[in-house]
């Protein structure tokens, strides 16, 4: 492996499509990344969870918002909007929905999470 190499995620190794929702994935050596585009009305509950298959998310995530607002709502009560250039960790057991008219643009580098989300 080269000692710097780039990720394209305009052309992605593969690309999930379930309602509402975009996840470009890239990958190089044991690094996945993923490009998460959700649209207005948005929510996780409603359209990724038939795909998913459990009652929360139960991935980790780690990333930072390009645009959009994100509203997640964790098992343990506690609820937080992300924004756009916000880092975020959001942990296993939570719900998300798209707040406002804008899409939701965030970047994902929890490469389990980038792997496996929205995946059938």
């Amino acid at each position: 492996m080269a000692g710097i190499q780039t990720l394209d995620f305009d052309s992605p190794d593969e690309t999930r499509a379930p309602e509402k929702t975009r996840v470009d994935v890239v990958r190089i050596g044991d690094t996945t990344a993923a490009r998460m585009t959700f649209e207005p009305g948005w929510k996780w509950s409603e359209c990724v969870k038939p795909v998913a298959g459990t009652d929360s998310c139960q991935l980790r995530h780690v990333g930072v918002v390009q645009s959009g607002r994100l509203v997640v709502t964790h098992e343990d009560g506690t609820e937080m909007e992300l924004g756009a250039g916000d880092a975020y960790v959001i942990e296993p057991g939570h719900d998300a929905s798209v707040a406002g008219d804008e899409p939701f643009v965030g970047y994902e580098f929890e490469s389990r999470a980038a792997a496996a989300y929205a995946q059938e």
